[in-house]
């Protein structure tokens, strides 16, 4: 007998799940159920890495189509700040107006036969018992998932930085990240063009920015579909030598905090979930619908080859798809926790090194030299001009040593511990009350960020440098950036990462140098 599945969701995800089991399982009876009109769309742009396209495309060209007939396409990423343009190339994107890729998919769904119900909400999911699978494929807020109970281990992080939706009649050339620092503080847009006379404005700021603003006043009780109109007004004359005094578009737009989900389980009996439903990432990596369209790849053909034992089949696709999310969300972590410290780059930063930092964020050095060295070489060269001396060959005073190069060892022999490297050592101490002008402090990143707070506390008024060892990268980067960007001491990194890792840290300003760690054998 036929398999019947139901979809509760008519997004990216939900259109091409059901398309592609429909083609799969020509037999089998697809419903869509969606909520809204065919025509509603809350949003902007939908954006694709070109390097990320090739798997979805393979499964259906509707995407290509539509990227090749009404999209748009881009190799650089611009950085704008201070009056300065700042570029970094090798990076193919293309962007599609959301409305436009979902009435494309809604065209490619009904041509293979999926019966899709529009304004029908689906409140209980009894209603469906009649199907033998249901898809939980309706959004980050989805009743789906909540109809299943705490079961799933669903677990929401909320993010500090504000951010708001808008498009803009003014055509970027490519995705744009434009800083501006008004009275009150720092925001920064997200902007790319989706068609031949919109393009995307994702404006991001810290809250404490927003309030002195006076940002903070639109009712967000209000139902879905009213925008906020003081804001919008508010960010068309900051921004509006960047866009050419071009007005900006509304479209439900309103100030919101990310959210980054996971979900241990992605089901329970016949209902499965797929997308934004069980996990989110952050928009800087733009991979929220590429995510979503690559859940429904595994789903369907997890569920076509075992029409019989559901269990498998949705055991066999959290098993594959459950490391490949968890990959872009760690990386899409450390994009977050740039946005919601941006300002305090933009204000520590000149535009080169600005831009670097920016870009620095989940690549290292060599792999944006293979796509730009020009990138590179602008980067080097800036300081070269401040400094003197190539990024790890340039003296590094700590306290009365004054080392010769940013490339150190952190050394412990018979309880001691110390920064030693040609020019000197420094004694460490562990104690931030020890810590003087000419002792420095060893100090244990957190393996969590919830840690981060008490090791900032950690740090003391003075010392001759602050060496940061523990945790992982991330912490240890953030911890660093407190004592180095935060407080004004120099501080030491012990990364075993390589030299393309030393050298990113340094050029980028996340350190003032790099060290390995030596065991204590090795010092006898």
């Amino acid at each position: 007998m036929a398999l019947r599945i139901a979809c509760i969701g008519g997004g990216p995800g939900g259109l091409f799940f059901s398309t592609l089991f429909k083609q799969t399982v020509p037999e089998a009876e697809v419903v869509l159920f969606e909520r809204n009109q065919a025509s509603d769309a809350f949003g902007f742009g939908v954006v694709f890495s070109d390097a990320t396209l090739r798997r979805i495309n393979d499964a259906d060209p509707v995407v290509l189509n539509g990227l090749r007939d009404y999209g748009t396409h881009w190799d650089d990423i611009e950085v704008w700040l201070k009056d300065e343009r700042k570029s970094f190339a090798g990076n193919g994107m293309a962007a599609i107006y959301r409305k436009t890729l979902l009435k494309l998919m809604q065209e490619r769904a009904a041509e293979v036969g999926v019966d899709m119900r529009f304004g029908e909400f689906v409140p209980d999911l009894s209603r469906l018992d009649g199907f033998d699978v249901i898809v939980g494929a309706d959004g980050a807020n989805s009743s789906t998932r909540e109809q299943l109970g705490e079961s799933l281990g669903h677990t929401s992080e909320t993010a500090t930085a504000k951010f708001i939706w808008f498009g803009t009649t003014y055509k970027f050339g490519g995705l744009t990240f434009v800083h501006r620092q008004s009275e009150f503080g720092n925001f920064a847009v997200h902007g790319y063009p989706i068609s031949e006379d919109l393009s995307t404005f994702i404006v991001e700021t810290d809250e404490e920015t927003w309030r002195k603003a006076g940002l903070d006043e639109f009712d967000v009780s209000q139902p879905p579909g009213t925008s906020d109109l003081k804001t919008q007004r508010f960010l068309e004359k900051l921004f509006a030598e960047d866009i050419a005094g071009e007005p900006l578009v509304a479209n439900n737009s309103r100030w919101a905090n990310f959210r980054t989900r996971r979900t241990r389980s992605w089901h329970k009996g016949n209902v499965v979930l797929l997308g934004d439903a069980v996990h989110t990432a952050h928009f800087s990596v733009g991979s929220g619908t590429k995510m979503a369209m690559e859940d429904a790849i595994t789903l369907v053909r997890e569920i076509a080859a075992h029409q019989d034992d559901l269990e498998t089949a949705f055991t066999n696709y959290e098993t594959e798809r459950q490391p490949q999310v968890a990959k872009i969300q760690n990386q899409a972590r450390g994009g977050l926790s740039w946005w919601e410290h941006f300002a305090r780059y933009y204000n520590s930063f000149e535009p080169t090194q600005f831009t670097f930092h920016f870009f620095s964020r989940s690549i290292d050095v060599d792999k944006i030299r293979q796509r730009d060295p020009g990138l590179v070489e602008s980067v080097e060269r800036d300081w070269l001009a401040r400094h003197g001396h190539a990024p790890l060959e340039t003296p590094l005073p700590a306290g009365s040593v004054r080392f010769d190069s940013r490339l150190l060892t952190l050394t412990r022999h018979a309880g001691r511990v110390a920064l030693t490297g040609k020019g000197g050592v420094v004694p460490l101490v562990m104690n931030p009350a020890d810590a003087d002008a000419d002792t420095g402090l060893l100090l244990t990143a957190p393996d969590t960020e919830a840690g981060l707070a008490a090791a900032f506390d950690q740090l003391p008024a003075r010392a001759a440098v602050i060496v940061v060892t523990g945790g992982n990268p991330f912490t240890r980067i953030l911890l660093s950036e407190e004592a180095r960007l935060g407080r004004g001491l120099t501080s030491v990194i012990v990364d075993d990462q390589g030299p393309a890792s030393a050298l990113t840290l340094v050029l980028s300003g996340r350190a003032d140098a790099t060290a390995t760690s030596l065991p204590e054998a090795s010092n006898a």
